[in-house]
C-alpha cells in the first residue's frame, strides 16, 4: 500500500515510525515532513495547503491512502 502522510510534527513522526514497521506498507510519502522523518519514507516537497497540488501528487504517485 502506498501511503501519503501529511504533517511535520511529533505526532506525524510517531505515525510515520509505526507505519514504516508495517508489512502492508509499500511506500511511505511524507509531506512536508522534517529531517527526522527522512529515514522513514520519501519526503515530498509539497505544500499541504495547496489541495490541487496534493491531488496531483496522489494521482501521479499512485497513493492508496492519505493520512492527515
Amino acid at each position: 500500500m502506498n501511503v501519503l502522510l501529511i504533517g511535520s510534527g511529533g505526532r506525524e513522526h510517531a505515525l510515520a515510525w509505526k507505519m514504516h514497521q508495517s508489512s502492508l506498507l509499500t511506500t511511505l510519502h511524507i509531506a512536508p515532513g522534517n529531517a527526522g522523518m527522512a529515514d522513514l519514507g520519501t519526503l515530498a516537497e509539497l505544500d499541504p495547503m495547496d489541495h490541487a497540488a496534493v491531488e496531483r501528487y496522489v494521482k501521479r504517485n499512485g497513493i492508496d491512502l492519505v493520512v492527515v
